[in-house]
């Protein structure tokens, strides 16, 4: 996969010695050439250990050899790989934004339903509460400038009250709110069901403003952040967020495969191939996909084997991954997908968490990924010329 980023960036180059290779890091080049019949490349990775190192993979993708008929190698050139893009809609999209996510982010809320008050002072609207909590986590201001935000959705009659400028943070530390966050970042997701099909499984973490003074003390090793993971199942047409899970950061990735499948298949999601890397490798997550008439690309470690052990399914992919490799990595490859979720969710919402304790900053996460789905669907509202509806039938979340 690095040798492939490296030959779409389209700036290897040819010379009588050899082909001129740039570094992945930016850092000077490597040249890779012929000797004795076989391909070597003089960067330390390849001298040292005599393995096939990414600069010889970026030439391989780059060039295709092939005899004719007379016994003539040809060399083809291949050209660097290009997606069109709709730039008329993605400008529409970029402009109206921020007007348009305070509108959608509304229409979210309205699934949550606030238990009429009796008694005691009037306490704020949870679904007002919720409104102003994603969009000071969309904004990325801080607790006191986000204020400014919150008066203005007062003005716009978006809320009935602009809220104390430190509610969000007492908010997010409630406990109660987590399910309510899960199930709104599904319904968020809802306005794609009829778009997606293809979904990709992966985790990655997010830095909290936490240390880890425990292997400090005990270890002495360097004080490190603390870090969160986020489990998601995103579209890979749209880069959508069907489910999510969030964890502490040194969970294992395969146990949720199934949990989040299953999710996003109830809510309506026609789910026909999963792509997923080798950390998702189970029979059960094979077996999971086979439950809901998905076919699952997951390669097959080198030490896997094709006994079945009671699944069908398990016995039938192994021997197909072993025949017809490159059509199955075809498949797989769709799964880089979802690291350009994650790139998407970082770059804009950041990938620090400001909370302080694990409830808020589980919340917050979440809060996160609620933004990101808006943002997503704000995009194909131009792209697709779609309609959001943010509604499973008829329900509605209580506190």
């Amino acid at each position: 996969m690095k040798g492939v980023q490296i030959a779409h960036s389209g700036r290897i180059s040819e010379t009588q010695k050899g082909w001129i290779v740039p570094s992945q890091s930016g850092k000077g080049a490597y040249l890779v050439y012929e000797e004795d019949g076989k391909t070597k490349c003089n960067c330390p990775d390849c001298e040292m250990r005599g393995t096939k190192c990414k600069h010889q993979w970026a030439v391989e993708y780059f060039i295709r050899e092939s005899v004719d008929e007379e016994g003539n190698k040809v060399v083809e050139k291949i050209v660097r790989v290009t997606y069109p893009q709709n730039w008329t809609a993605y400008n529409k999209a970029q402009n109206d934004e921020i007007r348009l996510f305070d509108e959608l982010l509304k229409d979210l809320a309205e699934n949550v339903e606030d238990q009429e008050q009796k008694i005691g002072r009037p306490r704020l609207s949870l679904k007002e509460s919720l409104f102003c909590s994603v969009q000071k986590v969309y904004s990325q201001l801080s607790s006191r400038r986000a204020h400014t935000l919150y008066r203005n959705a007062e003005e716009r009659t978006q809320i009935s009250k602009a809220p104390y400028y430190n509610m969000v943070n007492k908010f997010l530390n409630r406990e109660d709110i987590t399910p309510i966050l899960n199930h709104l970042l599904v319904l968020s997701s809802l306005p794609l069901k009829g778009v997606e099909t293809n979904f990709a499984p992966d985790s990655s973490g997010f830095r909290t403003s936490q240390f880890n003074q425990y292997g400090v003390e005990k270890y002495g090793t360097q004080k490190e952040h603390k870090w969160m993971k986020a489990h998601i199942l995103t579209g890979t047409k749209t880069n959508i967020i069907a489910s999510a899970r969030i964890t502490e950061g040194d969970a294992n990735d395969s146990p949720y495969f199934e949990p989040m499948v299953k999710e996003a298949h109830e809510n309506g999601f026609n789910i026909e191939e999963i792509e997923a890397d080798k950390g998702y490798l189970s029979r059960k997550n094979y077996d999971c996909a086979d439950e809901i008439d998905a076919t699952a690309y997951i390669p097959f470690t080198s030490n896997a084997t094709s006994k079945s052990k009671g699944s069908r399914v398990w016995n039938k992919m192994y021997h197909y991954f072993m025949m017809n490799k490159d059509e199955f990595m075809a498949h797989y490859h769709k799964r880089s997908n979802v690291e350009t979720t994650f790139m998407m969710i970082k770059t804009k919402f950041g990938d620090k968490l400001k909370s302080k304790n694990w409830i808020a900053q589980k919340n917050e996460l979440l809060c996160k990924l609620i933004a990101h789905n808006i943002v997503v669907v704000i995009h194909e509202m131009y792209e697709l010329g779609i309609t959001p509806n943010f509604t499973i039938g008829d329900c509605v979340l209580s506190n």
